[in-house]
């Protein structure tokens, strides 16, 4: 489906990215880091959407050690807290004209159970809500751009997953790693979601999915659950784990390569999709369905107060 073989495509493919504006949510680390990295190689004007300011500054300046003359602008946004995206995407609309893509990659995995100030599961609050709400805000300025993209990330344990509608804060049973497979459950169906409402309405957005199959992040080593920590930290991650900068390579492809198609998730192309040359993936019937999509997207704007107003559903 336009995709190269899977043993071919890496970051040395990335195209020139001269005077096109990225925002990468996460940046200060793992996925998020190595994106803006590659981003800011090829002359793309970033910017870092992070959580600690004075992180992503120290994280900036190594960028443009690497980097010189790239544009790097870092921005403070809690994804967990809705008046923090609020903030982000004011400050966004008042002082830029357009964002070309953004990439909906910041996460956190496996907490004790956590409430957001607005009282969400925080795995579900930062992971989709936080994400759902910022691409609403910055619609504007995505429609600005002449090829605008959303990469949302997902994970290849959505499949694990289903949607807790009967209890979505986890008040009567929460499962810490359960949680968090509900959480990027809800990324994949947003993203699908996100392109039949695009292609309905005849946006020129495309919505793109990827996740980086099993990668060596932080996100397992800073896990809050300790046996999580183990499990995947310092278990998983040694003996099965891909680098990181592999890691990040189906995002970048989503983003900036011309043969990624809007509604296609790109995945690790090897074994179970957990290592590999970027390659088409393949998305949960759940993530597909458009009940579960229609329920999702209903629950999100109640939850976050953010209407895509100009693409209603079509039916």
């Amino acid at each position: 489906m336009g995709l190269m073989p899977a043993d071919s495509w890496t970051a040395e493919r990335i195209p020139a990215l001269t005077d096109r504006t990225f925002v990468v949510t996460g940046a200060t680390s793992g996925l998020g880091l190595a994106t803006c990295r590659a981003l800011a190689a090829r002359g793309a004007r970033v910017v870092l959407a992070v959580r600690d300011e004075e992180k992503g500054r120290r994280v900036a300046a190594s960028i443009a050690a690497a980097s010189p003359g790239t544009y790097l602008e870092v921005r403070r946004i809690d994804l967990a807290d809705l008046e923090s995206v609020r903030d982000f995407a004011d400050r966004m609309r008042a002082e830029h004209r357009r964002v070309d893509v953004l990439i909906n990659n910041a996460g956190v995995m496996a907490p004790p159970r956590t409430l957001s100030p607005q009282g969400h599961e925080v795995q579900f609050a930062t992971n989709h809500l936080g994400h759902f709400a910022l691409t609403g805000l910055l619609l504007d300025l995505l429609h600005a751009s002449r090829d605008p993209r959303v990469v949302t990330v997902t994970s290849v344990n959505h499949r694990r997953a289903r949607l807790p509608f009967a209890d979505p804060t986890g008040a009567r049973g929460y499962s810490p790693m359960g949680f968090y497979n509900t959480s990027k459950l809800a990324n994949a169906i947003f993203g699908w979601e996100l392109h039949r409402r695009l292609s309905a309405a005849a946006s020129p957005l495309h919505s793109i999915l990827a996740h980086p199959g099993y990668t060596a992040t932080n996100l397992q080593t800073s896990a809050t659950t300790p046996i999580w920590r183990l499990l995947l930290g310092r278990i998983g991650n040694p003996l099965l784990a891909q680098p990181v900068d592999r890691g990040a390579w189906p995002q970048l492809f989503a983003a900036t390569d011309p043969a990624a198609r809007p509604g296609q998730l790109i995945a690790p192309g090897g074994l179970g999709e957990l290592r590999g040359h970027p390659a088409q993936g393949k998305l949960s019937a759940a993530a597909t369905d458009p009940d579960h999509g229609r329920r999702l997207w209903e629950l999100s704007e109640q939850a976050t107060g953010v209407q895509f107003s100009a693409l209603r559903p079509s039916s």
